[in-house]
């Protein structure tokens, strides 16, 4: 078997920023969080999602990448509307994620992107380890969530995620 690969804008970034990572292989067809999580014994509450978000009714539109735990429910139209100034927000759609991150939803990750403001659950930090998107369907990044603090663009959030219900 081949050694796992990071998407290359992802693997520059995570060399350049000094991170202490390791890269495990995905299945691309089990790339989606829960998917992943079942298939390769680990738990939601480490997997952390990164997500785009776009402001709607605005032009131009602003943009944010989040990053929450699987466990969570990310609260857009409330702290991510506060933190961007913008009344209403929604997921950015696939094409937008794509166009705006190089990555494909199912491997979107925060390293890698460098000029978008990128909000972190407080959490996510809480975790001794998260799984990441590697950049692409064929990767996931394994790390401390501490490790995210070293992007300059992040910025810690309290409370951009809630709770799911016990029903999740």
């Amino acid at each position: 078997m081949t050694e796992p690969m990071l998407d290359p804008l992802v693997q520059r970034a995570v060399l350049s920023n000094d991170l202490v990572y390791k890269v495990l292989a995905c299945d691309p067809d089990l790339a989606d969080t829960a998917a992943f999580c079942a298939h390769y014994g680990f738990v939601l509450v480490q997997a952390a999602n990164t997500i785009l978000v776009a402001s709607r009714k605005v032009a131009p539109p602003k943009y944010a990448v989040c990053v929450v735990l699987a466990t969570t429910r990310l609260d857009v139209n409330k702290k991510v509307s506060e933190l961007l100034a913008v009344k209403r927000l929604s997921f950015a759609d696939e094409a937008t994620t794509m166009n705006l991150t190089g990555m494909m939803i199912g491997g979107v990750t925060a390293f890698g992107i460098d000029d978008l403001p990128i909000y972190v659950d407080s959490a996510v930090i809480d975790q001794v380890q998260v799984v990441m998107g590697g950049g692409n369907r064929s990767s996931k990044l394994l790390l401390n969530p501490s490790e995210l603090i070293k992007l300059p663009n992040v910025v810690v959030v309290e409370g951009l995620a809630k709770h799911r219900s016990a029903a999740f």
